[in-house]
């Protein structure tokens, strides 16, 4: 049986994050993400432990979740890991096929098969556990026509906020970190239990500085769509960036999350001009990028000076760049990616990224 066959997914769903403040969060990520606020569900809506709030952009759809008391597992998982990802949420044609399959091949449960339902329809959701805390939702939502799930109430965007948007359009990938020696247990994880292939191994020569390294193969499924690199640290002179994540995040979990735009140029400046923090490139880095990758159609003054980054594969090339941590903690980031044919993740950026992700490690004393 092919793995499509096998776990049918049609698309990601929501990510959903778990965060200190979702009303401040969520000013955040419309504000300078671009992202408009479409649903709310908290006390005024009959939820009595949490407030969240969901936004879009294009096909993304993020929903931030605070707990409003401090017993909760919310607040338990923030103390633990400070805002950051909880649930990769996938849409499926059968929720509740998805997780008998799951289990059947050794997932954890999360969450068994549930039907949910307002005037707008029924949803059906199961969830399992991936790595760390990290949660994979399965969500059927044919037979629903509401804003996002029952129990959320619309919410009327200010005109200005749905102009706010900076190109953003979908997700490319999202990249998971673990520990020393487990990246192979996850990948026969996606493997075994969601149908997954492996696509791309890169090893710690690949990627690696003078100072550290890490290893990371990255898992498909659902017809191409769905991207999930996993990233484990390798023995190297100082700490990898992969184990300051460990650290800090409290063990394995969500590193970050790529988001496709049609014109990285624009998207970034905009970015930049709302706010965000990028990674800064060097200078020497653009002296030899025509010699490196080729003709490209962007001005490579204009990449300079946004600090965007270029790579090319056999199919074709792409431009990508990362912004700072998202929260205090040094865990979440997010990557723009505008993909010209290329199909892979911007090998022949690892050094550069690596080297600008170290002298932020440095100055936080963490390499």
């Amino acid at each position: 049986m092919a793995q499509d066959e096998y776990m049918p997914i049609r698309n990601w769903d929501h990510i959903e994050f778990y965060v200190g403040n979702a009303k401040q969060a969520a000013h955040y990520y419309a504000t300078t993400f671009g992202f408009t606020p479409i649903a709310y569900a908290g006390l005024e809506t009959g939820v009595r432990d949490r407030a969240s709030y969901v936004l879009e952009q294009g096909k993304i759809r993020l929903v931030l979740t605070s707990a409003l008391t401090g017993d909760s597992p919310i607040s338990e998982h923030v103390a633990r890991h400070g805002d950051g990802v909880k649930d990769i949420a996938l849409e499926v044609p059968d929720a509740a096929k998805a997780y008998r399959q799951a289990i059947a091949a050794g997932a954890r449960s999360a969450l068994e098969p549930t039907v949910t339902e307002d005037s707008f329809g029924q949803v059906r959701r199961s969830a399992i556990y991936t790595y760390g805390e990290t949660l994979h939702t399965f969500v059927e939502r044919m037979d629903y026509a509401g804003v996002f799930l029952p129990g959320y109430k619309p919410l009327d965007a200010e005109p200005a906020a749905r102009h706010r948007g900076v190109g953003l359009a979908a997700i490319d990938h999202i990249v998971g970190n673990v520990e020393l020696g487990k990246m192979d247990e996850w990948v026969k994880f996606y493997e075994n239990v969601l149908g997954f292939t492996q696509i791309i191994h890169f090893d710690d020569e690949a990627i690696s500085t003078e100072y550290s390294a890490l290893m990371s193969k990255v898992m498909q499924g659902g017809h191409g769509k769905i991207k999930f690199p996993i990233n484990e640290p390798a023995q190297g002179r100082r700490k990898s960036q992969i184990q300051e994540y460990l650290d800090y995040y409290g063990g394995p979990g969500v590193q970050h999350i790529a988001m496709i735009t049609g014109d990285i140029v624009a998207t970034v400046r905009q970015m930049q001009e709302q706010g965000v923090e990028f990674l800064p490139g060097l200078s020497s880095y653009y002296d030899e990028l025509e010699g490196r990758v080729g003709k490209i159609d962007e001005d490579i003054s204009e990449l300079q000076k946004y600090g965007i980054l270029v790579d090319r594969d056999d199919d074709g090339y792409l431009l990508q760049i990362f912004t700072k941590n998202v929260q205090d903690r040094p865990t979440v980031f997010i990557e723009v990616i505008q993909r010209k044919g290329a199909r892979g993740f911007g090998e022949g950026n690892f050094k550069a990224l690596f080297e600008a992700i170290e002298r932020d490690q440095a100055l936080r004393g963490n390499l």
